[in-house]
């Protein structure tokens, strides 16, 4: 066993003393199923194997901060698709995680860490005590804390039209106009870097058109495994847990439904932003998808 292990890392140092030759810039570790792990060169540090009886704890793998563009500690499938689609949710470290939830637009859960799935009660971040609602959205002016007060609300950003009723007067035509999410308000990208985002309308729609989705339970966790009908890519998939949704302070339909945010505005009505929504025989989009609710994100990536 020692030997083999010697061997495959001789092998391996020789593959990088070539590589490097080859002026490659780092390595990418495929994983069966299609993950993969890309790390840059100048992030490696060494190179250790492990018996399945006697594995390490690992040490957290934080973003270089010399090289913020690059992040080694998220995976992706490939599904053969327009884009690669990361394995679990953001503020989750495995796929059957529910992860955080988020407002359209907020880069930041509204809860102090640990209550995604906890009443948080008196532990909402400050001034969030209100929880998902019109009051806490981001870029809304009206400071309505009702949801049934559609009408009176107002943008700053994201309304998709200058001569909208729906435009805050102090509003630039700017960011009026946008009608896809910036990355600085981005939840994926501000929160895992690089190249991560979130995932338009359109992808979500490519995602639900181009796989088989199957309702299942993951270790003990409901949701869909998304498997893709694309040729030579039939072997891979990801899941999306069914992690429900917050409205105010309440959490909703954990374990039955599941609603993941897109980047794209709702352009019919700027209160409300694109989703993907499921339930155990239903999967659509939802493009009532009020901003102030709190919502799953899973990045994507080119």
């Amino acid at each position: 066993m020692k030997r083999f292990r010697l061997q495959t890392i001789a092998t391996f140092v020789v593959f990088l003393l070539y590589a490097t030759a080859m002026s490659a810039q780092g390595i990418i570790v495929y994983k069966k199923g299609g993950t993969a792990i890309k790390v840059p060169y100048e992030q490696l540090d060494s190179i250790s194997t492990y018996d399945y009886d006697d594995s390490p704890e690992l040490p957290d793998n934080p973003d270089d901060p010399e090289n913020p563009s690059e992040t080694i500690e998220h995976e992706y499938v490939d599904l053969g698709l327009s884009v690669k689609w990361a394995t679990c949710n953001v503020g989750a470290s495995k796929p059957e995680e529910y992860g955080d939830y988020f407002a359209w637009g907020a880069t930041e859960p509204y809860y102090q860490p640990g209550y995604a799935q906890e009443d948080p009660q008196s532990h909402w971040k400050s001034g969030k005590s209100d929880g998902y609602d019109w009051v806490n959205a981001p870029y809304q002016t009206a400071n309505t804390t009702s949801f049934s007060s559609d009408s009176s609300t107002r943008w700053t950003k994201y309304v998709g039209s200058t001569t909208s009723s729906y435009k805050d007067p102090s509003a630039t035509d700017a960011n009026v106009l946008k009608t896809v999410l910036d990355l600085e308000d981005d939840a994926a990208h501000v929160n895992w870097g690089g190249a991560w985002r979130m995932p338009t309308r359109a992808e979500q729609d490519e995602l639900r058109n181009n796989c088989t989705w199957t309702w299942t339970t993951i270790y003990g966790i409901k949701g869909y495994k998304v498997q893709s009908n694309k040729s030579g890519y039939t072997d891979r998939w990801i899941f999306l847990p069914a992690a429900g949704w917050r409205r105010s302070t309440d959490l909703y339909y954990v374990g039955s439904l599941g609603d993941y945010w897109s980047s794209s505005l709702f352009t019919g009505n700027p209160d409300y932003a694109c989703s993907l929504y499921f339930s155990s025989g239903d999967v659509d989009w939802n493009y009532y998808g009020n901003r102030g609710y709190g919502r799953s994100v899973r990045p994507v990536c080119p």
